[in-house]
């Protein structure tokens, strides 16, 4: 066989063994059998042996074979994979109609047409793909950034490396969102295996699927049988498509399972019948399911719509009546969180819930404790929320003996002693510096995406306030290398590791201060949004209620919360605390000239003057957007040492490209 006819019989393999590859793993309808399947993989292997010169990363052979990671990369989402507020009965469906046709202002009797899809519960994630060929994956994460997980992303057998020619053209590049999820059947198999080899297994379906994707060994996320249904696009560039119906038959044609089954629905009573059909059915299925999801199938409708800082206006899901069984309540303790509010927990007679044994259930709050009239001793009914959070929804009082004791609010803090008062439903502790507070703000505070400061974990923190060395965050700033020696681990070198982290932090972009700080009900996002309103801390600081209210994506909630962090004495005082610590919070600068500004620039290959994180963070500071992949949207490719893909694309799409040299003139170094 020549070079030539290689190259060709290899093109035909590749070919044949996705569509077979198509029909058992999505279509689940083989035409050939196993041997005559192996056989054809077996004869490109050999081939691809002899000639590795026409191995292409979406060849068959490569889905396994990548080597373990040290840790996963971070991939940004240019449209934020949001999360879904929850309607959880029928009435609460209908809510959403009424609420949608209020926001388009239509009368309340027109007819909204919708598509209604089962809510897988797996791990959402999103598949790049440019002129049809994955690229790469990443799990949903915050909405705003997710994990790399491309290397084990592709080996799963339902994710394509090729997507189907068909009647529409392949996009340029396309952004393929679905959910990685687990079969019943195949998550029951797995924790039997686990247990014989005496390793951890998975509570559920769903922690079985998450886990095996987030594995850093690609081949040990291959030996999972794990599975990927599509439900919907991000980016998609060189087609438009006019409803969320003509999306998802089209990324059905594209060779990816679909949500099945589905409905297109011409108003909100067929969304109601298609989910109490589901409800009935689930048990029946393969996969978990946890409710329904509904979406406005008129794409136009989408932006008039709009979304929060949390969740589009334009879908919902319905969730099901969560599993139910009865126990016993043994004993309340009470968990104080990062914000002080006092949280009553019910101590639980342990009872299998859903697959998951329960010892412990939230009551939420004593307006809910005096709701349910519920007590210590009572005989109770608990449920998984959502199929994750434990909770108490019914008392069976007709057992009752008379020995069963009240539950009472706490007087003060059971952490730290301090005054307690009751704020709407809730009970708070009001000592910012109650340690059960402290500990959990300063794991925060030093997250990777607010203050960043690396060393400073869970560990640590309840040490430095266990040890009387921080007593708000501010005294972070104070610390000596004296103080760390007396924590558990530390030596000279540690020591001055976390101090030069701690030194780091001091100057810090003002979206990641947002962040750290803690207001009540500002998220990274949120926080990103105050950031790029306000340009620095001072205008942000003496806002009022009518100017945050009137910021797209704020809503009344966390404006007041935002409010009221900064009229709180006791915050001001440990904000200046850091300020008198050397803390410097960067303004963003209204950039007048920059041949960056309103630009969108990508980087491929090594950079030697510099990493590709302080690049990113320059040309950001110039008023342009760094971007992951190249499209027909970007201005610059800045091409370092061995560029990757992005340098071909580039050319092919006619995209300005220079090199390091005349990226640092343009930066004036």
């Amino acid at each position: 066989m020549s070079k030539e006819e290689a190259k060709k019989r290899i093109e035909e393999l590749r070919e044949e063994i996705n569509y077979h590859n198509y029909r058992y793993y999505v279509l689940d309808q083989p035409v050939i059998s196993d041997a005559e399947y192996d056989d054809l993989m077996r004869e490109l292997k050999e081939l691809e042996e002899m000639y590795p010169e026409f191995i292409t990363p979406d060849s068959p052979t490569q889905r396994v074979g990548a080597p373990p990671q040290e840790e996963f990369g971070t991939i940004i989402h240019e449209i934020p994979m949001l999360s879904l507020q929850d309607a959880r009965n029928e009435d609460e469906l209908r809510e959403f109609d009424r609420r949608v046709k209020r926001v388009l202002g239509l009368p309340l009797t027109t007819n909204i047409q919708y598509t209604a899809e089962p809510k897988f519960d797996g791990l959402s994630c999103e598949l790049t793909y440019e002129n049809g060929i994955y690229k790469t994956a990443a799990t949903r994460g915050d909405g705003v950034r997710g994990e790399d997980v491309t290397l084990n992303a592709r080996t799963i057998r339902s994710v394509p490396m090729r997507l189907i020619k068909g009647e529409n053209p392949i996009p340029l590049r396309v952004q393929i969102r679905g959910e990685v999820i687990m079969k019943k059947s195949d998550f029951e198999k797995l924790n039997q295996e686990l247990a014989k080899r005496g390793e951890k297994t998975f509570a559920n379906p769903r922690n079985a699927a998450s886990g095996s994707l987030r594995q850093l060994d690609p081949k040990i996320t291959a030996e999972r049988k794990l599975d990927f249904i599509a439900w919907g696009i991000g980016v998609v560039e060189g087609l438009e498509f006019k409803t969320q119906w003509e999306i998802l038959n089209q990324i059905e044609k594209w060779g990816f399972k679909v949500s099945k089954p589905r409905k297109l629905c011409e108003n909100i009573e067929e969304v109601v019948k298609f989910y109490r059909e589901m409800e009935e059915k689930r048990d029946s299925l393969e996969y978990e399911l946890d409710g329904i999801v509904v979406k406005v199938n008129d794409l136009s409708l989408w932006n008039k719509l709009g979304t929060t800082a949390r969740s589009p206006r334009y879908a919902i899901a319905g969730k099901f009546k969560p599993r139910q069984k009865t126990t016993v309540i043994k004993d309340v303790v009470f968990q104080v969180g990062r914000t002080g509010t006092i949280t009553p927990v019910a101590i639980l007679e342990p009872v299998e819930v859903g697959g998951v044994i329960v010892s412990r259930a939230t009551l939420h709050n004593f307006d809910e404790i005096k709701r349910l009239d519920v007590k210590i001793g009572d005989k109770v009914v608990v449920q998984r929320a959502g199929d994750v959070i434990p909770d108490i929804v019914q008392v069976i009082k007709d057992v009752r003996t008379g020995k069963e004791r009240d539950i009472s609010p706490p007087s003060t803090c059971p952490v730290c002693g301090a005054k307690v008062v009751k704020e709407g439903a809730y009970y708070k502790c009001i000592n910012i510096s109650c340690p059960a507070k402290l500990k959990a703000h300063l794991k925060h505070f030093a997250q990777r995406r607010a203050m960043d400061i690396e060393g400073l974990g869970e560990k640590v923190a309840i040490q430095l306030v266990d040890k009387g060395l921080v007593k708000d965050l501010a005294d972070l700033y104070y610390l000596t290398k004296e103080d760390l020696l007396k924590l558990d681990g530390f030596a000279d070198k540690s020591a001055e590791n976390l101090l030069n982290e701690i030194h780091k932090s001091k100057k810090i972009p003002l979206h990641r201060f947002l962040y750290a700080i803690g207001i009540p009900n500002v998220g990274e996002y949120t926080a990103k949004l105050l950031a790029d309103y306000f340009k620095s801390f001072d205008k942000l600081k003496n806002t009022n209620l009518n100017e945050l209210i009137n910021i797209e994506g704020i809503g009344p909630e966390t404006a007041q919360s935002i409010v009221e962090f900064f009229r709180n004495q006791e915050n001001l005082r440990v904000l200046d605390k850091m300020f008198k610590a050397g803390l410097e919070v960067e303004e963003i600068k209204e950039i007048k000239e920059s041949p960056f500004k309103g630009k969108t620039v990508v980087f491929t290959g090594a950079l030697k003057s510099m990493s590709r994180d302080e690049a990113k963070e320059i040309v950001e500071s110039l008023g342009g957007k760094v971007s992951n992949s190249v499209s027909r949207k970007t201005d610059f490719v800045v091409v370092g040492e061995n560029p990757g893909s992005k340098y071909q694309k580039a050319q092919q799409l006619g995209i300005k490209m220079i090199d390091e040299e005349e990226f640092l003139k343009m930066i004036g170094r």
